[in-house]
């Protein structure tokens, strides 16, 4: 006989389901209700089409929970997208509340775009201005739109992370596991045909995969059924102009899945 869960153990049952959906996590499995939770790890199939990372979670509950609509199911985005920051508040869920962050990033542009870019988290100007990309590697993200034949105002930009971590460092994987979940209902909400990672950090968070950008670059990945490709971030790219045309490959791949043309050329 099944055990009875009193309220509360549902309640926390329920927000732990809802963080791994948030995740892109909805393989649950139930076994005995004391022993300990485990993850496994599914490797995708070979005939599948695109690269795959999928997690399977092992609760410990034999009971169904019934969850909540996910974020995506409300007509206007624009609104999902206002919840989902209300939800966050002046949030002090990590250490990063409390090491010099003026405020929160939380994303910018178009709630219904069709392409989004995720970079890895808010520098000085962003945190000074509370908006994703601004300062130089904005400026040239902005640039690296525009060559794709669209406006800043057409896509959405955020981040992996919505606070700025103290100089610039990167984002520790507990800062980013606490963090994600807001930007997958981001995702969620808006639901774009397309997300282009940009940098080491966006795509191996966003993809679980511990590979070089080498490695990631030039394919597209299934996300939750959106696809994901992968570039360099735009302030590696200032470090580093020689990697401009690599990344504009991978735009290309990018505006050839979106029926994209890139504008002609002004004459010099």
């Amino acid at each position: 006989m099944s055990p009875i869960l009193d309220p509360q153990l549902k309640r926390a049952l329920a927000d732990r389901i809802r963080y791994y959906n948030e995740l892109g996590i909805y393989d649950f499995y139930r076994r005995d209700f004391y022993r300990r939770e485990t993850t496994v790890q599914i490797q995708p199939e070979e005939r599948d089409p695109l690269p795959r990372a999928k997690t399977a979670v092992v609760l410990p509950t034999q009971e169904l929970v019934e969850l909540s609509p996910p974020a995506s199911v409300l007509s206007d985005p624009a609104l999902g997208l206002r919840a989902i920051r209300e939800d966050i508040g002046d949030c002090t869920r990590c250490r990063l509340a409390k090491q010099g962050r003026k405020q929160i990033v939380f994303g910018v542009g178009n709630p219904r775009a069709e392409l989004m870019f995720i970079g890895e988290a808010p520098g000085a100007d962003e945190d000074q201005q509370g908006e994703p990309f601004v300062g130089r590697a904005g400026q040239l993200l902005n640039n690296m739109i525009k060559a794709m034949g669209l406006q800043r105002e057409d896509v959405y930009i955020a981040n992996i992370i919505k606070c700025r971590p103290p100089g610039n460092r990167t984002p520790e994987r507990d800062e980013c596991e606490t963090c994600s979940p807001f930007l997958m209902r981001q995702i969620a909400t808006i639901r774009p045909k397309a997300i282009v990672a940009l940098g080491a950090v966006a795509a191996k968070t966003l993809l679980a995969i511990n590979a070089p950008m080498t490695e990631l670059r030039g394919k597209w990945y299934d996300f939750r059924g959106t696809k994901l490709a992968v570039t360099y971030h735009p302030a590696f790219l200032l470090r580093d102009p020689r990697q401009k045309k690599e990344a504009w490959k991978d735009l290309q791949m990018v505006m050839k899945d979106l029926g994209l043309v890139a504008p002609p050329r002004s004459p010099e």
